[in-house]
């Protein structure tokens, strides 16, 4: 069992060793002990993909919003500047941001297996790593917003990246309107995983009210 993954080139997709092998102690030794049903450790899991995870990246997008110097050092040296805000670590060494304008809107995939930024966005959700939307977000990007509900005008140019071992993207969303006076930390809650992958907006603050 052990040697199966020995050769595979992609090895690089998998979440640093030590963070799995922790993880899978945890669970076991929870379940074992009677304290944690499974569904629990779903959510457990979940919390980290959809809620931890992606709060660093929510904060390095907040922090580019309201620091125009920030901002400048992401897009031109994103590693360093993420870095600067103490998201460091395996899978996201390399990285580099791309920033959604009215003219542009960005898209992350990886078409090969499922490279992520985990120190800034966590576990990848399991559509990202689905063979259907890897293959479809090349294809034809535009459909894929759709099915995600963004609605992008046709004069909106769409660039895919194809993310690999050697360079892990984020997007930067679009600060939405009417934020102006917002905190830093206010804007952050605006800041979702889809946004930061390119599947969604930021969220607004009037048509999202939910936190």
């Amino acid at each position: 069992m052990s040697g199966q993954h020995h050769h595979h080139p992609h090895d690089h997709t998998e979440p640093p060793a030590d963070v799995v092998l922790r993880v899978k102690a945890l669970e076991s030794l929870l379940v074992e002990k009677g304290l944690v049903d499974p569904a629990a450790i779903g959510a457990l899991i979940d919390a980290y993909e959809t809620k931890i995870g992606p709060r660093n990246g929510a904060k390095v997008v907040a922090r580019a919003w309201v620091d125009a110097e920030f901002k400048k050092w992401l897009l031109q040296d994103a590693t360093a500047a993420i870095a600067s805000l103490g998201y460091t670590g395996r899978q996201g060494e390399h990285m580099k941001v791309v920033e959604n304008t009215p003219q542009v809107h960005h898209l992350v995939v990886c078409t090969l297996c499922s490279c992520y930024p985990w120190p800034v966005l966590g576990l990848p959700p399991v559509w990202y790593k689905s063979a259907p939307y890897r293959a479809r977000a090349v294809a034809d990007p535009r459909g894929v917003l759709k099915e995600f509900g963004t609605e992008l005008g046709e004069d909106v140019q769409i660039r895919v990246w194809d993310s690999t071992s050697e360079m892990r993207y984020l997007v930067l969303p679009e600060r939405p309107a009417g934020t102006d006076e917002w905190s830093e930390e206010q804007l952050a809650a605006l800041v979702t995983r889809n946004s930061m992958i390119g599947v969604e907006r930021a969220k607004s603050p009037w048509r999202d009210r939910k936190k």
